[in-house]
């Protein structure tokens, strides 16, 4: 009988490396990670069944905190989807300041994700400088909502703030700051020895497993998959810009797939992004914000709408869902369910670290830009016994509640 040669290496689900709770088990051969397993389920808040006591109003301002960062696609894709049960028609302009607000989270978040991966390979250095040259978007967020994170700008059937000519010189000025300093960023990330030696060939997602494990947003891309919802199925005023989906070959000429694919990929949204706010503004239509200004009949109108709805958004991490259901009796919602990105990603891991090194963990995992709290969903406990569910027990529980949805 052989002797064993692998060990077991059990990472979190509270570690220095780990910004969130989730656990890892590895077998390791050596330094070699030759097999990966993942746990989740920590930091489950409970906020799809706080919001079916809240009305739709009240949800958009719970649906800005299931991830502080996406705080802008979650209350979009949510106040999408009541708006398509309900038929209501926003305004052409609300639709294009979504889009300016949508593009302004993407460049503060991929920003601030340079900075995190720049930590996690112990380049601090790095670090300092992505959050410094983040802060000049989250002034301008600031001035064109009154806040750096929570924004409380959309509402159903528009948005509650609105962008006029006076403030485009103080827009244009933060634009003008991305389209001089990320060139820095660009070219500190992109070659850096040490950056590349860390990102090159780590880390690789296959086009066929990404497109296999449902992968989403950059991770995805990186990859060579040109899915993005702002181009697939545009929403608000991407069908009226000139866009297209970012890939690493853009900038590189190849996909590999790898850690530093997915670097180039942000770095070119959020270059794209500037360019995206800028056409924004150039065609930013009159009219008003919202469909239905007073609340109180809004939400009476809401409390008598029967259906069920979806809305999707390309958050930076990639698509969001939010499914919605309304019963024509009360104020809150039936059922509300949200699907965000990192549930996609999360299976990617797995063959993203096979073969790699025990060093290689944190930069790797930190490449899809994840989010623990926006993924988390429940653990059952039944007689103080935590339960399992299989694969088969949550399919067989999946369909009886849908047929009683139908119902």
């Amino acid at each position: 009988m052989s002797e064993k040669t692998t060990y077991t290496l059990p990472i979190g689900p509270i570690h220095p490396a780990l910004k969130e709770p989730v656990a890892f088990e590895f077998e390791i051969e050596g330094e070699k990670i030759v097999g990966v397993d993942l746990k989740v389920g920590h930091v489950h808040r409970a906020i799809e069944w706080i919001g079916t006591q809240r009305n739709p109003i009240q949800i958009i301002y719970l649906a800005e905190r299931i991830c502080g960062i996406c705080n802008i696609c979650h209350p979009l894709a949510f106040s999408r989807a009541v708006e398509n049960i309900a038929n209501i028609e926003v305004p052409e302009r609300a639709e294009y300041i979504r889009t300016i607000m949508a593009e302004l989270e993407r460049i503060h978040s991929h920003i601030l994700w340079a900075g995190v991966a720049a930590h996690e390979i112990g380049f601090d250095t790095v670090l300092h400088l992505s959050w410094a040259v983040r802060e000049k978007v989250l002034d301008l967020i600031e001035y064109l909502t009154g806040n750096r994170i929570t924004k409380a700008v959309f509402t159903i059937g528009g948005v509650r703030r609105d962008i006029t000519k006076d403030q485009y010189p103080t827009i244009n000025k933060a634009l003008n700051y991305y389209k001089e300093n990320l060139g820095v960023l660009v070219n500190t990330f992109l070659d850096d020895k040490t950056i590349q030696m860390r990102s090159k060939n780590c880390g690789i997602l296959t086009e066929e497993d990404a497109l296999k494990l449902c992968a989403v947003g950059p991770t995805t891309r990186a990859s060579g998959i040109k899915k993005d919802v702002r181009v697939d199925q545009a929403y608000c005023a991407y069908g009226d810009l000139d866009i297209k989906v970012m890939t690493p070959d853009i900038v590189t000429g190849e996909v590999n797939g790898d850690v530093y694919d997915r670097i180039v990929v942000r770095l070119l949204e959020v270059e794209q992004s500037v360019d995206l706010i800028e056409q924004c503004l150039d065609k930013l239509p009159s009219g008003d914000l919202v469909a239905e200004p007073k609340i109180p009949k809004l939400l009476a109108t809401l409390k008598k709408t029967e259906g069920e709805g979806i809305g999707r958004a390309e958050a930076p991490r990639g698509e969001v869902i939010h499914y919605v259901k309304l019963d024509g009796k009360n104020e809150a919602p039936y059922t509300w369910k949200v699907r965000a990105p990192t549930y996609n990603n999360l299976l990617a891991w797995i063959p993203m670290l096979m073969g790699e090194q025990i060093a290689d963990i944190p930069i790797v995992a930190a490449s899809t830009d994840p989010c623990m709290s926006c993924t988390n969903r429940v653990t059952v406990i039944r007689n103080n016994k935590k339960e399992i569910l299989d694969n088969e027990e949550l399919h067989r529980l999946s369909i009886e509640k849908t047929r009683r949805f139908a119902r």
